[in-house]
């Protein structure tokens, strides 16, 4: 008899519809047990999509004593349990809060948010225009009510603020609203049995931590490491039909399909020795249903944000490879408003922890779909703001390689540094770069960071800086079955681009950087740097 092929709970984020309209779950019942058993005030950071909300509708089940939903699942035994009791929970889902419209409308939202959790739980509450008010009268009614302890599921608690990022004005008027709000938790203490706050940020400005000192951060907790997200056990474990599926439509084998799902979607990690590795569930279900490898995640967000905060605080993509952290600074990286790039990039899930050589950790890029996506944010960014188009110099940039045709390779680079803003040139031209071990001359970093963010941005397979054994090529390309290895050289105030470029190629031949390739170009690029264009090109096949 044949097995129905369970469905994919793409966006799902309640429990209850996962679970009774036939959709895969990966069991996490284990950790939540786990939690209730051990403690009763918890937080826990990860980035959007991870299935946090899916965490508090899986809380909120399992409070409210829906034995039926979890049948077969590690939790069934809780729910069986001679001295469990359910309990009224309070559920509070921040996302929904109004920010667009200013503080009193911010206001006015919550207050809305509060009445309508009353309202579930039929209590009854006098008109205040203080949120914070009603929310501690309605911790305090309901446990009287139902004469029993209240459990209170705080859903993305940082959601209104982190809106505020790019307007640090706006974002500490709602930190004091916040503030204000979440401190009637702790002052309601006597009356809640269990407490489950998530976000994306650990601030502690907001109050949430301060007042309440005995909540737990499992953000980092090793044992806790998987309680989101997918590891690739539990992908083989829970879709051997869609890896079967999926690994037939692309003519490979399973194994073959895991090895490039492992490239392009694994990665996170958020325990303190960065063991753990996990997949994003949006992207891996995403993928499974279009069976293309294509980047999900980061446009389920705000890319512009992103790109818009990128370009502001003056960082490129490639300087947060391998970047160097304390493990100090992973458990506490800061307010998301006034803390480093790396610190908001982290927070956000842009980066994410690795093991480091020699012990510790440091930040780094989860997957190639996270390093794409943001190349891609970045460079459409720059070009538009010359009112260029990004998918019109991808094509042609891909015409360039498909053909080995290197005038349109050449012209293709050359709009993209024509749409650098001057400011960011006269930035670069005061200090140089630091990247492994390498210190880059002046304007060659900001050169050579742009090109590579383009490359990878179209999706180009591309490395950096790989070692050889006599050095490292800038840039080495493989695109069908050709390489394209290149080397980039800045002609500066009365210096020769061509002569830069006859330079860099010979470099390559002397450093032997094709030697490890078969079909290998051999290309150096001179950039006059007076006029922020490549205008030579040496290129010839290597005889290696």
């Amino acid at each position: 008899m044949e097995i129905k092929k369970l469905n994919l709970p793409i966006g799902i984020q309640t429990f209850e519809k996962l679970r009774t309209e036939g959709c895969v779950y990966v069991d996490k019942t284990k950790y939540l047990i786990d939690l209730i058993d051990n403690g009763s005030i918890y937080f826990l950071a990860r980035p959007r999509r991870f299935g946090k909300s899916l965490t508090i509708s899986t809380f909120d089940a399992l409070f409210s004593g829906k034995k039926e939903l979890f049948k077969g699942l590690y939790a069934e035994e809780f729910l069986n349990r001679s001295n469990f009791q359910h309990s009224p929970i309070i559920r509070l889902d921040m996302s929904t809060i109004t920010t667009y419209d200013g503080i009193d409308m911010m206001k006015e939202s919550m207050l809305r948010l509060t009445q309508e959790v009353a309202e579930k739980l039929e209590i009854e509450l006098s008109d205040t225009r203080f949120s914070g008010d009603l929310l501690s009268r309605l911790i305090s009614k309901t446990a009287k009510k139902y004469k029993q302890k209240v459990v209170i599921l705080l859903d993305e608690y940082d959601k209104p603020y982190t809106d505020f990022v790019n307007d640090p004005g706006m974002a500490e008027k709602v930190r004091d609203v916040l503030r204000s709000y979440y401190v009637q938790i702790k002052a309601k203490d006597e009356y809640i049995r269990f407490i489950f706050i998530t976000g994306i940020s650990k601030f502690a400005k907001v109050g949430v931590f301060s007042a309440l000192n005995t909540l737990l951060d499992i953000s980092l907790k090793p044992e806790y490491s998987s309680i989101c997200g997918y590891t690739e056990e539990e992908i083989v474990r829970y879709f051997p039909d869609r890896l079967e599926e999926t690994a037939s439509y692309m003519h490979i084998s399973p194994s073959e399909l895991l090895a490039q799902m492992r490239y392009y979607y694994n990665g996170f990690s958020f325990d303190y020795e960065a063991k753990t590795r996990l997949y994003n569930p949006y992207s891996t279900l995403t993928f499974f249903d279009k069976k293309r490898f294509l980047n999900y995640w980061i446009h389920t967000g705000q890319p512009k944000f992103i790109a818009d905060y990128m370009k502001r605080r003056n960082v490129t993509v490639e300087q947060f490879r391998n970047f160097p952290i304390t493990l100090d600074f992973a458990e506490n990286p800061g307010d998301v408003d006034t803390t480093s790039p790396e610190g908001f990039l982290y927070q956000c899930g842009y980066l994410t922890l690795h093991p480091a050589k020699g012990g510790g950790v440091v930040l780094d890029y989860p997957n190639t779909e996270v390093l794409n996506s943001m190349s891609q944010l970045v460079t459409d960014n720059i070009l538009q703001t010359n009112g260029n188009s990004f998918g019109s110099y991808h094509r042609r940039l891909f015409h360039s390689l498909q053909n080995n045709d290197y005038e349109i390779f050449k012209d293709s680079l050359n709009t993209l540094l024509a749409s650098i803003p001057y400011d960011d040139f006269s930035k670069a031209a005061q200090e140089s770069v630091m990247f492994n071990n390498y210190k880059f001359p002046a304007q060659e970093w900001l050169y050579r960071s742009t090109i590579l963010s383009f490359l990878r941005g179209c999706g180009v397979v591309v490395a950096a800086e790989l070692h050889t054994h006599l050095g490292r090529p800038d840039l080495v390309i493989s695109h069908n079955d050709c390489v394209w290895v290149i080397e980039i050289k800045v002609a500066y105030e009365k210096q020769c681009a061509t002569q830069k470029a006859e330079e860099a190629y010979k470099q390559i031949i002397e450093k032997q950087y094709a030697k490890p390739y078969q079909k290998a170009v051999c290309v150096g690029l001179g950039i006059d740097n007076s006029l922020r264009q490549i205008t030579a090109i040496r290129v010839d096949r290597d005889s290696t």
